[in-house]
C-alpha cells in the first residue's frame, strides 16, 4: 500500500519515501527527518524548486505557525544536493 503525502509547495502527491519531511518536535526544535518517523508535526517537500517556493513564500512558517530558521533551510537544501 502507497503511502502518499502532499508537498507543501506544489501540493502534488507522491510516496513518503520520494520526499524530505520536516519536523517540529513538541519542544519546539524543527530539523529535517531522513529517517521520516521522528515525533511531531511534519510536512513534506518533494524537490528543490519546491524548497526554493517554501523558502520564498515562507510556507514553513505557515505550516508550523511559528518562526523557522534559516538554518532548517540550509539543511534541507543539503538533503536535496
Amino acid at each position: 500500500m502507497e503511502r502518499l503525502r502532499m508537498c507543501i509547495a506544489c501540493r502534488t502527491r507522491k510516496d513518503k519515501k520520494e520526499m524530505t519531511r520536516v519536523v517540529k518536535a513538541k519542544d519546539g526544535v524543527i530539523s529535517v527527518d531522513p529517517t521520516g518517523k521522528a515525533d511531531g508535526r511534519g510536512c513534506y517537500v518533494c524537490c528543490k524548486d519546491c524548497l526554493a517556493k517554501c523558502k520564498k513564500s515562507r510556507l514553513l512558517n505557515r505550516a508550523f505557525k511559528c518562526e523557522v530558521k534559516t538554518d532548517v533551510y540550509e539543511k534541507l537544501e543539503g538533503e536535496f544536493e
